[in-house]
């Protein structure tokens, strides 16, 4: 008989509604206001902090509605904005520049509903407010670091060419080249040309060749280090879980960065800001530490400190730069504390062998190097930075190393998965400062949230009219799987971890409403035609839905690609808006044929009718 369904299609129907019905639901739940604490890189979070933080609200007489410590943070919940900003002030004078404190938006989610992976959706910058950062890229630090590879590439390649020189240096943004003779200075003169055409290379007095870089080098070097720089911090917010960042470049130094819903806005500062990587030296057995510490460093060694303060005296000479590093991990030893894997690329691997092969038995130290901004500014208007360099771990090499090996002497596992994520995302190729921050609040976007589930609304009880009115009976199917659709949307994009619903996204909703009722249009002007051909109420539903779905699978197949389009060229907004097109796509499809089948069939289906309320 026409018009039946069989058990399987109820089960699956009755599946995906109930599954997207439970994960749209944390989004009924609202976000608690919040502040959260933080460890710094000298302290840890713990249990004992949040007893503490709990008791010091009380004696303060702020209303708070729970302190909850969990993943090494302290979240407290708060019942408004107000209460808030009080208790951010309170807990920042409290703590001081131990911990971080932050105020974000916590999910009200509960628990069951939690643990079994319901979230709600994440919303962009002009929906649930964020953060926004201008961050300026130091060049000059590019331009002498390029100098600095430039330096010991020369010394390796004149040693190869067996060409003979006194010295090799910096001279501020040039390489100069001090010769015995002026016949090996010609022929490294001539050499030099021919090997690196974007340098000058000119004669000066005293058997010195002078190389600088070219304009147009110069122009490379300050272009990639933006690119690079902006790669890395789009590793650095992909490793942070903040889903669609915005990061661009802006002007010739700068870089854009929007995190929309940050969970932990000064954890994110600390981790982009951060210019940070390693280089391993050999320990100077040979030179007294006290003596150096007391003004006295022998030649071609330099005088570093540990955290705690110990000296340790190091050879100038670098083993390995922190840019081999291709992987790194946090994990635990045999024993139970905390290192970093490291994994290295085919040079640095290279270069490792050498060095450990040459130095069996020999400590070496691995140095940990960060540049910090210093709030002042050059002559040139720029940033000045400072550069800060600290022994985080001196071992014996054991044996011969290869192109992965362990850091270990970390004080925390907080510091091993802060240090491996830093060094995982890449070592920046210059350092960087934030010079405009910006909070875009909740309450904008609590204003855009209104006024864009005002828009759905209204569209989608005017289809709803029109549908009730237009089509009766068939009407009220059409209308109940509009408003299924709406719910497998929300559910949908609550359960994929990338998706973002911005205020262009819900545009996308609203439109999708419409679509989604146009696949409902045809078949139903499918099944009127039936029925003006003289064909039997089952007859004209059955033909109906088959003979339309072919032009509602073009229909959207063709607006499924231009969705993909918009999503692979677009950034920002327009990506927010294909995705949920894509996604209403695809769950219109299912309600407008799937849902409303099943509906009729189980209306209509297989009984004696005479007339259709169509």
């Amino acid at each position: 008989m026409l018009n039946q369904t069989p058990v399987w299609k109820y089960i699956l129907v009755v599946f995906v509604l109930a599954m997207c019905a439970l994960y749209a639901l944390p989004n009924i739940y609202g976000e608690d206001h919040a502040v959260q604490i933080s460890s710094g890189r000298d302290t840890t979070v713990t249990q004992a902090l949040a007893s503490d933080v709990e008791a010091k609200l009380q004696d303060a007489q702020i209303d708070f509605k729970a302190v909850e410590f969990a993943d090494e943070r302290i979240l407290v919940r708060l019942p408004d904005s107000d209460t808030q900003l009080i208790t951010r002030e309170a807990l920042d004078d409290e703590l001081g520049d131990d911990y971080f404190v932050a105020m974000n938006l916590a999910p009200d989610t509960p628990d069951w509903l939690e643990s079994l992976g319901g979230t709600p959706m994440k919303l962009g910058l002009d929906l649930r407010g964020g953060v926004h950062f201008l961050m300026e890229v130091d060049m000059n630090s590019a331009i002498d670091a390029a100098v600095g590879g430039v330096v010991d590439e020369f010394r390796d390649r004149l040693r190869e060419e067996k060409l003979r020189y006194r010295s090799v240096r910096k001279s501020g943004m040039s390489v100069d080249i001090v010769f015995r003779d002026a016949d090996v200075l010609e022929s490294a003169q001539f050499f030099l040309r021919n090997d690196y055409p974007n340098m000058t290379i000119d004669e000066r007095d005293d058997l010195t060749l002078r190389a600088t870089f070219s304009e147009n080098r110069l122009a490379e070097i300050r272009d990639y280090a933006v690119k690079q720089n902006i790669t890395i911090i789009r590793n650095r917010v992909n490793q942070l879980g903040v889903a669609e960042p915005l990061v661009q470049k802006q002007g010739q130094d700068r870089i854009v960065v929007q995190l929309p819903g940050i969970q932990d806005t000064a954890k994110a500062k600390e981790i982009l800001n951060a210019t940070a990587t390693l280089n391993f030296r050999a320990v100077d057995e040979t030179g007294d530490v006290r003596d150096a510490v007391n003004g006295r460093v022998p030649a071609g060694a330099e005088l570093l400190f540990r955290r705690n303060g110990q000296p340790v005296l190091l050879k100038k000479q670098i083993a390995l730069e922190g840019s081999h590093i291709i992987d790194a991990t946090n994990s635990v030893d045999e024993n139970g504390f905390p290192q970093v894997n490291i994994d290295l690329d085919s040079k640095g691997g290279t270069k490792m062998s050498n060095f450990s092969k040459q130095n069996v038995g020999k400590p070496m130290a691995t140095v940990f190097i960060e540049f910090k901004a210093t709030d002042e500014r050059g002559p040139d208007g720029k940033l000045i930075f400072e550069k800060s360099e600290e022994v985080i771990n001196v071992a014996t090499i054991q044996t011969q190393l290869g192109s992965s090996f362990r850091i270990t002497g970390l004080d925390s596992a907080a510091e091993a998965r802060d240090l491996a994520l830093l060094l995982r995302a890449g070592a920046l190729i210059a350092p960087i400062q934030i010079v405009e921050e910006r909070t875009v609040g909740p309450s904008l976007g609590k204003e855009n949230i209104e006024l864009g589930m005002q828009a759905i609304t209204y569209g989608l009880v005017a289809v709803l009219v029109f549908m009730l009115i237009y089509y009766r009976a068939f009407g009220v199917v059409a209308n109940i799987a509009l408003v299924t659709n709406v719910v497998l949307i929300v559910g949908v994009m609550s359960m994929i971890p990338g998706a973002t619903l911005t205020l262009p996204g819900m545009a996308g909703i609203v439109l999708t409403v419409g679509m989604a009722v146009d696949a409902n249009v045809l078949i139903f002007e499918r099944i009127r035609e039936e029925l003006r051909e003289g064909r039997s109420p089952q007859q004209s539903i059955h033909f109906g839905y088959d003979n339309a779905f072919s032009t509602i699978l073009d229909a959207n197949i063709t607006t499924f690609i231009a969705g993909m389009i918009l999503f692979a060229v677009g950034t920002g907004p327009i990506k927010g808006f294909s995705i949920t097109l894509m996604i209403g796509i695809l769950t219109s499809m299912f309600t407008a044929i799937v849902v409303t089948r099943v509906m009729v069939n189980l209306i209509w289906g297989g009984k004696r009718v005479k007339k259709l309320a169509i």
